[in-house]
């Protein structure tokens, strides 16, 4: 399985948006359930170069953000996507270790980090796989309201 990592488009980012819908209660992840993340993920300079597209065969297979984290330069934070109709096929943790690859590349970071909402264990679940630790439960406003997150790291 090859991936093809690229700047995030603005047709892909207006897909990703608009017509990505999750099933069940992963439709918690559908950017239109959080007007922030909607209006971040459709405007250019709030994307700033922080999002990427992941390609697989011509075709969109997911998506991924990476930002230097605000409270260490050590560390970079990281967002990702698969699209829902390939979720839960056993493909994530490929996909994941692309990403994780394209950062150690083109980052200085020694430590990546994400958050995982904490009813999401299918998600932690490809997470530890791959080396990720869990280092703090924490609730965070968001889709209008306030859920419980696992913060995960990684070190490269």
């Amino acid at each position: 399985m090859t991936f093809d990592i690229q700047r995030l488009s603005q047709n892909n980012a207006e897909v990703i948006a608009n017509e990505w819908k999750y099933p069940g209660v992963y439709e918690f992840y559908n950017m239109t359930s959080d007007p922030e993340d909607y209006k971040e993920i459709i405007t250019p300079n709030l994307r700033k170069n922080n999002y990427f597209q992941v390609i697989k065969e011509n075709k969109l297979f997911g998506f991924f953000v990476v930002e230097k984290a605000s409270d260490s330069d050590d560390i970079v934070d990281m967002g990702l996507g698969i699209k829902p109709e390939l979720t839960g096929k056993g493909l994530g943790q490929k996909f994941l270790l692309e990403i994780l690859n394209y950062i150690y590349k083109n980052h200085s970071a020694k430590i990546i980090r994400l958050g995982v909402a904490s009813f999401n264990h299918r998600a932690k679940k490809v997470y530890e796989k791959v080396g990720f630790r869990q280092t703090k439960i924490y609730e965070q406003a968001t889709n209008g309201s306030v859920y419980e997150f696992i913060e995960m790291k990684k070190e490269l």
